[in-house]
């Protein structure tokens, strides 16, 4: 069986797989029991599964094993701790930003992507890197207020 090396949070996976077209979304929550990442629409429209890969969103349902070996995966997992979380997880913590709390995860990785390449993005710049995660909730605006404060208290820490 074939096997496919992987970089997940920081650390090293070998994870076999038959199929190269196997989703990555379903090696990370039923091999490496990282269930963080939600599965959504299986299409690649919903966001729920995003993961930042290299840096970088990335649709975990709609990426092969196989496309991940080799890279540097991060999950909602690898941000932060209960104790200890990311200042954009301590945001929207802050905000109320989840209320069902499916989507959040897949909404926090594309805030983190968009803070790491524009630290002090304005609205339409949030709202635009966001649009790819769908919200059934209606939390939008407490979402957007708490990517907003992420960037603000970022300033404040530099």
């Amino acid at each position: 069986m074939p096997s496919y090396a992987l970089i997940v949070n920081g650390a090293q996976y070998s994870v076999d797989s038959w199929d190269p077209e196997q989703p990555l979304l379903h090696v990370l929550r039923n091999q490496l029991g990282l269930t963080g990442t939600k599965f959504g629409c299986g299409a690649g429209q919903c966001g729920s599964c995003t993961v930042l890969m290299d840096g970088a969103t990335a649709r975990s349902c709609v990426t092969t094993v196989a496309a991940a070996a080799g890279r540097r995966i991060t999950t909602i997992e690898g941000l932060g701790t209960p104790e200890a979380p990311h200042p954009v997880q301590a945001a929207f913590i802050a905000e109320q930003a989840a209320q069902c709390g499916y989507c959040t995860c897949g909404t926090v990785m594309s805030a983190v992507a968009l803070l790491a390449r524009t630290p002090q993005p304005d609205r339409a710049q949030i709202a635009q890197a966001l649009d790819g995660n769908l919200c059934r909730c209606g939390s939008h605006d407490r979402v957007l207020r708490a990517v907003a404060r992420a960037a603000r208290e970022g300033r404040k820490s530099t």
